[in-house]
């Protein structure tokens, strides 16, 4: 009985076990862990976080977290967020598709002299993969993301996936 249900839950299981490795593997290979991290189930109890999404706007169309500010990578303008954040002491959780470009952000915001950034461990993708909400532009919940590409798309695992035109 114990064989069938150690293969039962592999079954049931194996393809979310499989998903999670594969973006733990992704990330100890392109993160530096500069940023701390913080894991979506910690992000979902905080309260009093500023979120920012360093992804590029049209991502960011599709879907984001609840009440997150898009601040962009590529586009990233110090002095906007200097005006939007105006305590060094914020908590602020950083996030993108998996954690790659946030991490990059989180560490402009740390020499800009914040001093509580965290990077979201797996990004948007982790949060839709644990069933968690995002919105679109009208603030609505939204079952659509951004997959970025569809490389990147296969650790999403949950919801729809939108990509751009000219990646696909």
């Amino acid at each position: 009985m114990k064989p069938f249900l150690t293969f039962l839950s592999i079954l049931l299981f194996g393809h979310s076990i499989w998903s999670q490795y594969k973006l733990d593997r992704t990330l100890k290979k392109f993160n530096k862990e500069s940023v701390p991290y913080i894991y979506t189930n910690d992000l979902a109890s905080a309260k009093g976080t500023i979120l920012l999404d360093t992804r590029k706007k049209e991502e960011y169309e599709v879907s984001h977290l609840k009440n997150a500010i898009w601040v962009g990578h590529k586009e990233f303008d110090e002095d906007r967020v200097r005006s939007k954040i105006l305590y060094k002491e914020a908590t602020i959780v950083v996030y993108c598709s998996i954690g790659v470009r946030s991490e990059n952000i989180g560490e402009k915001l740390m020499d800009m002299g914040y001093r509580n950034v965290k990077n979201l461990y797996g990004g948007i993708f982790d949060w839709k993969n644990t069933g968690r909400p995002v919105y679109n532009l009208n603030n609505q919940k939204t079952d659509s993301v951004h997959a970025f590409s569809k490389h990147w798309g296969k650790l999403l695992t949950k919801g729809i996936k939108v990509y751009d035109k000219t990646k696909e």
